[in-house]
């Protein structure tokens, strides 16, 4: 089952323009809108492995490993892993609405 979750104003209006425009990192917004719609929004989480998301997302794994770092470095998404190896657990986080 797919669980899907409206995109909330402020990912569209305010953290769009910032990543793609200021951070120059579209693959971070991409990666961020996937993990949303995947996880059902804002505190929502996906186990979802690089390779994963890069054939979801159509961007290379490096693309997608670059975009998962800047977006962890920027709080909008906490990553956990139960071993070195293991498929990571995302959490889609939303610092706007604390």
């Amino acid at each position: 089952m797919v669980r899907r979750a409206a995109l909330d104003d402020y990912v569209v209006e305010t953290l769009m323009p910032d990543l793609i425009g200021h951070d120059r990192a579209p693959s971070a917004f991409i990666v961020y809108v996937k993990l949303w719609h995947d996880a059902g929004g804002a505190e929502g989480r996906i186990q979802a492995s690089l390779s994963t998301l890069a054939v979801e997302t159509g961007l290379s794994k490096s693309s997608v490993q670059a975009a998962l770092r800047r977006l962890r470095k920027r709080g909008y998404i906490a990553t956990k892993r139960s071993a070195p190896t293991a498929v990571p657990v995302h959490t889609v986080v939303a610092p706007w609405r604390r």
